[in-house]
């Protein structure tokens, strides 16, 4: 593969270039002297930036390294020289230590929707000009036929395959699933690649082995190393891995332009890693890590591939040929596929991209009148170079219209106090109280107030999931989805959004504050608010108690927003009615009849499947016996009873116990939730076609 490279503005200093173009010439620095007819202290002096030689010797040394003077002046480019590309596997630990996998891979499920996450997380964290979006460009393609056997040439795919093998025998889940993949590849003869270019991100900058991004993403576990980690959405170092926990084969490849440059260059960093258990090949022992690259000749690295600077060429058989000169990265993802078993097909999976996008980062893709948005996203699919599902870029509003209105309003300043309309947006402030960490303040320091931001607005029309309060911070992921409780009678159904820290748009020493404790108290999800050993090793006592309060304090909002509202709306809301019924005899024993439970709210929506997924919340009065229910899911068809369907699911919550099909409720116990999700094969019809209903009455020889 040839190594030439596009050459930057700026060359690299001549000590650091001329020191490696020695080591990639296997030259020794005596040797240069005796050829040059110089010293040994002279050459030394060019390597270590002391000196540098003259016109006419420069030119001699263009002529002994067999490049050309203006190489050697503008040093950009390397020496040619034969040094081919090739894998490079990590020998088995002189201790007997094995790995079967790579353990960080297992943090996340290998899902289409958590790569989509993580990987634009990362990108948002990686925004070069904060004046411009980033933007990232999601391409599926399937290889078949004559392309896919050119670029398994390109891969070197004959001297992985012995690797592979032996990998794939033993009985650990890493081999049982590479196996699987090996089988289906030798009979389908048909591979899937993932492509995800970031562009206005850093690019993996840095040496090749010691602290930098590209050690961090290349060469290391846990290294989360963010240009902007006050403002990051990772923190664990673990989002990298769902690239190679979502390759069936545990193979990526890597091409990077660079912000800022790296041996003098800036495109074409190309480098690639594969993940596999501990395994043998003729006798030798392999720890399972291998990278793709050229050999290093630096002596401490003898041996090693490190990355190289690729031609155009070798980008394009390699599938990894950037758009332009825009710094950011492009991860090709080997063998790729969602794990989670509901998007097969290339269509399935180009959707399901698409779907992720605006779920996790429609806040990141909103703009005002003054700001551009933070994220700019499009999916494309491939078959053989050929365009199957054109471009789709993804628009925040088709997907979410009534929270990306909200967001746009408060970015434009369009917010208003109270409603009275079912286009506005109505702004409340939400206390923080972030505690002290342990190592500053005093014991009994009350701690930072920072005060989030909380948007209501009316729900749309086609919204599926109402009454609901998307949390974020920093660069506007989502991070939570909270449901309020007690809200008021009669309440119509909205969408809320709590922007936090850096969501706000602020700084200031609150924001900083908020940001840190709210990224302190998320899993390696990033999904939730709660706690983590990093919230109780890091902050005083009571940080589990401010997130409660925070919560409550979302709550307490939403309903005095609810209570001052006057809208007016023409007709209603076309959203599922859940009917839902309740026995209303009296209980046993003769005792006095007394009031039965209400139904404070019903959440209903269809998965890919066909089946329903309910929510119900209920208000029950007091009773000195468990109430016992027993929900039905019923078709309200268009002629005939309503036929009964199964559940395939039942489950309670906190206040309550789902057993043997029944909703158990303690004595005692004033609101309680419970879901059901149907059983699309007991459906008469498809979930789509007819109206759910769900009956609740008191279960036979039930309590109460």
């Amino acid at each position: 593969m040839p190594h030439s490279a596009p050459s930057t503005a700026e060359g690299e200093a001549f000590g650091s270039w001329l020191r490696r173009q020695l080591l990639r010439t296997e030259m020794s620095q005596a040797d240069l002297a005796a050829r040059l007819g110089k010293t040994r202290a002279a050459v030394s002096a060019w390597i270590n930036g002391r000196a540098e030689p003259r016109d006419e010797t420069k030119a001699r040394i263009a002529e002994i390294l067999g490049t050309d003077l203006a190489s050697l002046v503008t040093r950009t480019v390397d020496v040619p020289i034969d040094r081919p590309i090739r894998w490079h596997h990590r020998r088995a630990h002189a201790d007997g230590g094995r790995e079967y996998g790579n353990a960080a891979a297992f943090a996340f499920d290998a899902d289409l929707s958590v790569l989509a996450r993580e990987a634009t997380q990362n990108s948002l964290d990686e925004r070069c000009d904060p004046r411009s979006p980033v933007r990232v460009h999601y391409t599926l393609h399937e290889l078949d036929g004559a392309y896919l056997d050119a670029f398994l040439a390109a891969l070197r795919w004959d001297d992985l395959l012995p690797h592979y093998e032996e990998a794939s025998r033993g009985n650990q889940k890493v081999s049982r699933s590479l196996r699987s993949a090996l089988t289906d590849l030798s009979q389908e003869r048909r591979l899937r690649l993932l492509r995800i270019d970031d562009y206005n991100a850093s690019g993996l900058t840095g040496p090749e082995y010691s602290d930098g991004r590209f050690a961090a993403v290349v060469r290391r576990q846990l290294d989360s190393h963010k240009i902007t980690a006050g403002r990051a959405g990772g923190s664990y170092g673990l989002g990298k891995a769902t690239l190679w926990a979502t390759s069936r084969l545990g193979l990526v490849l890597i091409n990077s332009t660079l912000s800022e440059p790296h041996e003098g260059r800036t495109e074409g960093r190309v480098i690639g890693r594969l993940d596999l258990p501990w395994h043998e090949v003729n006798g030798e022992a392999f720890a399972g890590p291998a990278w793709l690259g050229e050999p290093d000749t630096e002596p401490e690295h003898h041996g090693v591939s490190r990355s190289w600077w690729a031609d155009d060429e070798t980008l394009g058989r390699l599938h990894l040929r950037r758009a332009g000169t825009e710094p950011g990265t492009s991860f090709l993802i080997v063998g790729a596929y969602d794990a989670s078993g509901a998007a097969e097909t290339l269509q399935e999976m180009h959707d399901k991209l698409v779907r992720s996008l605006a779920d996790d980062f429609w806040a990141a893709m909103i703009g005002g009148r003054s700001a551009e948005p933070l994220l700019e996203a499009r999916v494309t699919t491939l078959r053989n170079g050929e365009v199957y599902l054109p471009e789709q870029q993804v628009d925040p509003h088709a997907y979410h219209p009534a929270l990306s209105r909200a967001l746009r309003a408060y970015l434009d300043g369009d917010t208003v106090d109270k409603l009275t309309a079912a286009d506005q947006v109505v702004r409340a402030d939400v206390p923080l109280v972030v505690t002290p960490l342990k190592d500053h303040g005093r014991p009994r320091d009350k701690g930072c107030e920072h005060l989030a931001v909380l948007l209501l607005t009316p729900a749309d029309d086609h919204d599926t999931r109402i009454n609901q309060v998307i949390c974020m911070r920093g660069n506007r992921m989502t991070i939570t989805e909270q449901r309020p409780r007690d809200l008021p009678l009669g309440s119509p159904p909205f969408q809320a959004v709590l922007l936090a820290g850096y969501a706000t748009g602020r700084d200031g020493e609150d924001v900083a504050l908020a940001e840190a404790f709210l990224r302190a108290s998320e899993p390696p999800e990033h999904d939730r608010w709660d706690r983590t050993e990093e919230l109780t090793t890091t902050y005083q006592r009571g940080a589990l108690a401010r997130l409660k309060e925070f919560r409550s304090a979302i709550d307490h909002t939403i309903r005095s927003l609810l209570g001052k509202r006057e809208i007016t709306r023409s007709g209603g809301p076309a959203v599922l009615r859940e009917l839902l019924k309740l026995d209303t005899g009296t209980g046993m024993g003769g005792r006095r009849a007394q009031s039965f439970p209400t139904v404070r709210n019903v959440e209903a929506r269809l998965d890919d499947r066909g089946a329903w997924h309910v929510t119900v919340h209920l208000r029950l009065p007091v009773a000195d016996d468990p109430w016992v229910l027993a929900p039905v899911a019923k078709f309200d068809v268009r002629s005939g009873g309503r036929p009964s369907v199964r559940w395939e699911l039942l489950v309670g919550s906190e206040t309550c116990r789902a057993e043997n099909g029944t909703i158990v409720i303690e004595p005692g116990v004033r609101t309680a939730v419970f879901s059901g999700v149907t059983d699309p094969a007991s459906h008469p019809v498809r979930g789509g076609y007819a109206r759910l209903v769900v009956d609740v009455p008191k279960a036979r020889g039930g309590e109460a």
